[in-house]
């Protein structure tokens, strides 16, 4: 009989752990995949935590799609949801990329647009109960423009939090990566976003085109040592393409997404059990109320 009670609850638990470990697999992490109902579950699967992944409108060399940007991003995202469950908006591809306005099918949105659009996905998203909010950039145009948006949401209250992922080194991976590298050049369009499209998306890359442009620094503004310019990127790469090898490696490419995804899935890990931010967040602006008060 002893044995019998051992057996059974040994049964139970493991129908439990399997009922839990299965959850989140049975409601999807793409936000626009989901139901409302599921919406509710899934808030409370991902305890809070939602990815931008953030890409762009943009022309990429010759050779590859104008959202390239997008399906990278978006690419990690799905990589680290199916390790640690979060919610992953639909594709954005609103940011700061006047320095390829010269370029056919560039959506260049205006300031206000722009920061409209994340300050109100941001609030949206909270309303909802996603109040732990990772931005996953997948655009080098939107760097200064991001880390400017986190540091704004001091100047007054809110009720959610914002992250800026950040890929550090990773010396295993890093170390693959580096045996497979050619390109000395290696920016815009180049040798790593090209192998990473393979990876993603082969069809979208027309390696015909890859060495119809150059991709090389042109380098017009050389003799400008003490100051920055907003013309600066098309002074250097007109083409809007910046590389010396483009040929795709599609391990190359796997490699690069699983970093990043590897270290997002870490960082909603994190976030979904820790709530430092939060608490700094309220005790600041607690403070910042009264800064004089003791």
């Amino acid at each position: 009989m002893k044995k019998l009670t051992i057996l059974l609850l040994a049964l139970f638990w493991a129908v439990r752990l399997s009922a839990q470990s299965g959850t989140s697999s049975n409601i999807p992490f793409k936000m626009e995949e989901l139901t409302s109902p599921q919406f509710a579950k899934a808030v409370e699967l991902s305890g809070g935590v939602c990815v931008i992944p953030l890409g762009i409108i943009e022309k990429h060399g010759p050779h590859l799609p104008l959202g390239a940007d997008m399906f990278e991003s978006r690419e990690k995202a799905f990589t680290a949801a199916k390790k640690e469950y979060a919610v992953v908006f639909p594709p954005y591809y609103f940011g700061q990329i006047y320095e390829a306005r010269h370029q056919p099918g560039t959506m260049a949105y205006s300031n206000e647009l722009v920061w409209k659009m994340l300050e109100e996905t941001c609030g949206e998203l909270s309303r909802n109960g996603l109040r732990k909010i990772i931005l996953l950039n997948g655009h080098g145009g939107n760097d200064n423009f991001l880390q400017y948006f986190c540091q704004s949401r001091l100047a007054s209250q809110k009720d959610y939090i914002v992250v800026l992922f950040e890929e550090r080194n990773d010396a295993t991976i890093d170390k693959e990566i580096g045996t497979l590298r050619k390109a000395s050049l290696d920016s815009h369009a180049g040798e790593g976003e090209t192998s990473q499209m393979f990876f993603i998306r082969p069809d979208l890359v027309d390696i015909d085109a890859i060495k119809s442009e150059s991709g090389l620094d042109q380098a017009r503004l050389k003799q400008l040592k003490y100051g920055y310019t907003g013309i600066w990127w098309y002074a250097r790469y007109p083409n809007h393409f910046a590389s010396d090898v483009t040929e795709p490696n599609k391990r190359l490419g796997e490699l690069m997404v699983i970093k990043e995804a590897n270290q997002l899935a870490e960082l909603i890990k994190y976030l979904k059990s820790n709530n430092t931010i939060e608490q700094l967040q309220q005790e600041f602006y607690k403070r910042a109320e009264d800064p004089l008060k003791k």
